[in-house]
């Protein structure tokens, strides 16, 4: 069985559905898991959404204790440490389960993740048996202190600074951190600073107790106002020298492998959100009346409806099969003698670029999904008293945690192309096929078997577009490529959408070989909506790049070969579309 080795390779290879992961796969003891953190949300976080968000005294953290009483906090954490010791795809089902509790997902996250995890992949034997089984119960909560006021992108910029002490014994450190979730009521903050003049990042583990910390109040936010976020003061903290987190100057290190996991769980945490906007949206459309029948008879909300789930959809197959894929290279690097931390780590920094994808695509479609849903509810959804409000304004900060999309878009073009520059991915070969296919005869495709067959080639000319689009701008602006930041941004958009289309296209083929037969109807009509809107989008995007470094006769080559890679046949997209909005309308929720 032929995997996928290595994160972007599935611009150059073929996929096929028997290797990748969906959703209706789930084991049992795998949907318990969701159906736990489910009852979670249901009965102890949505009742108390006004008092979360009014930052009552000890409510977060008493979630955060519940959580922990239900083993919620250590999925993915060894069973020697007290966790579950479940694979990687199923932390990120629980972080997709509590997608729909606002701020309780972002402090659940925070603590599960970029506060947990440094500790348990980079600590040594004595600070992970010290900190993690506290961490799993919730005794101890975690925080995470990177981003200062001077560096955000820019991480590695950071000014905290750390100096030894003259007897060896401890490090000072001084230094201001902000935006800083969790910093509340964490007991344990991890905190990067540079120690003297290093180049790069170290990291500590502070805790609570050691004098020199200091905050200011609660920040005021547009949205997640449960969410604890402050800044945090590091004044003259001494830290025993055995708290360092791995190595002198690694810190960097540590939070590039850790934002890469942090991205896979915010395109899982968005996606439950996204599927409970959809519930609330098609509820109301289905008791809201106007000219005498509920306003989900009516074609403009359908659409909406149906924009709304196709997408979901789509985000939900291009996650778990990501997802999938991480923990296969986990397996095969444990298989290659590394020990399970070790290839953790490996294993999910081979697929930073689906990381990244995840990331941008999940956000995107749950601002879609928040946007759509106050547009439903009408004058209704600019009030307070609707769900829809509230998550309109809790969904915006996604697009910034975790590396804003802007800069995640940049990263998945410079991963690309740096893992072809390594040998790493064999891009130039294609690349120069597809040159060469511009100036010769165009081929003329046989008929496709059946809608699947026809998909897949659509998807193969997805790809030429890319490696043409690609391959142009690195030759054409070669060492000024990583300037060039508007054509990256148009190249990671076509990567993202094909990715994307790929995964659905892989899952909804996987279902009907399943079932036995054909692929379900709804499916495909959610799939021929999906693709034609990445055709659209591919060209768009394509052109944008195109006109931006390329001129003359090569330009109008270019364009050509770009309408021929990115058409698709035509179809009756409202009637697809309203077959996926009526499935939708009669469950009164999500349904697929």
């Amino acid at each position: 069985m032929s995997k996928a080795i290595t994160g972007g390779e599935f611009l150059i290879r073929e996929t096929k559905c028997e290797d990748i992961f969906i959703s209706e796969e789930w084991t049992e003891e795998q949907k318990m898991i969701r159906d736990m953190c489910e009852e979670f949300v249901k009965k102890e976080v949505l009742p108390n959404l006004e008092d979360i968000d009014a930052m009552k005294e000890g409510l977060m953290p008493s979630l955060v204790d519940k959580a922990g009483e239900m083993g919620m906090l250590g999925i993915s954490v060894p069973e020697e440490f007290g966790g579950m010791g479940m694979n990687f795809i199923t932390s990120l089902l629980t972080a997709d389960a509590l997608g729909p509790s606002h701020s309780f997902s972002v402090a659940y996250g925070a603590h599960t993740g970029i506060g947990t995890l440094p500790i348990l992949y980079y600590g040594s034997p004595e600070q992970i048996k010290k900190y993690i089984p506290k961490l799993v119960t919730g005794e101890w909560k975690a925080s995470y202190c990177l981003t200062e006021p001077s560096a955000g992108s820019d991480a590695n910029s950071g000014k905290t600074r750390a100096k030894l002490t003259d007897d060896g014994k401890h490090y000072v450190i001084n230094g201001q951190k902000m935006w800083i979730t969790n910093a509340g009521f964490a007991d344990v903050f991890t905190v990067f600073a540079k120690i003297e003049d290093d180049e790069n990042l170290s990291a500590f583990i502070i805790t609570k107790e050691m004098e020199g910390i200091t905050m200011n109040p609660e920040e005021k936010k547009m949205g997640i106002k449960g969410s604890s976020t402050r800044q945090v003061f590091f004044n003259n903290v001494k830290v025993p020298v055995e708290n360092m987190l791995y190595e002198r100057g690694k810190g960097f290190k540590i939070a590039v492998n850790i934002l890469n996991i942090g991205r896979i769980k915010l395109g899982a945490g968005v996606l439950g959100a996204s599927r409970e906007l959809i519930d609330i949206s098609v509820n109301y459309a289905n008791e809201r009346n106007q000219f005498g029948r509920p306003i989900s008879k009516y074609g403009a909300i359908r659409q909406k409806l149906a924009k709304m789930s196709t997408k979901t959809f789509a985000l939900e197959s291009a996650l778990y099969r990501a997802g999938q894929n991480i923990d296969d290279a986990i397996a095969s690097y444990i298989q290659g003698g590394m020990d399970k931390h070790a290839a953790t780590l490996k294993g999910i920094a081979s697929f930073a670029p689906e990381c990244a994808i995840l990331k941008v695509f999940g956000s995107e479609v749950l601002d879609y999904c928040a946007d759509e849903g106050v547009q439903i509810h009408g004058g209704m959804g600019y009030s307070a008293e609707t769900k829809v409000e509230k998550a309109f304004r809790d969904a915006r900060i996604n697009r910034i945690f975790e590396g804003t999309n802007e800069i995640n878009r940049l990263l998945i073009s410079d991963m690309i192309l740096k893992k072809g520059l390594k040998g790493e991915l064999d891009l130039m070969t294609p690349a120069m096929a597809v040159a060469n296919e511009l100036t010769s005869v165009p081929s003329f495709d046989g008929a496709p078997e059946n809608d699947i067959e026809k998909h897949k080639q659509y998807l193969t000319k997805f790809k030429k577009a890319i490696l043409m689009v690609m391959g142009a701008a690195v030759q054409k602006l070669a060492a000024t490529m990583a300037k060039e930041q508007e054509v990256l941004m148009a190249a990671a958009d076509m990567i993202i959408e094909t990715y994307v289309a790929e995964s659905m296209l892989l899952r909804v083929e996987k279902i009907a070989k399943k079932n036995g037969g054909d692929a379900n109807s709804l499916h495909m009509d959610m799939l021929d909506v999906f693709m034609y809107e990445t055709s659209r989008n591919l060209y768009e995007y394509g052109a944008e790049a195109l006109m931006s470094f390329a001129d003359g006769d090569e330009m109008k080559m270019m364009m050509m070969g770009l309408r021929r890679f990115t058409k698709t046949a035509p179809f009756n997209i409202k009637e697809a579309r309203q077959r996926i909005a009526i499935a939708v309308i009669d469950k009164n929720e999500y349904c697929f």
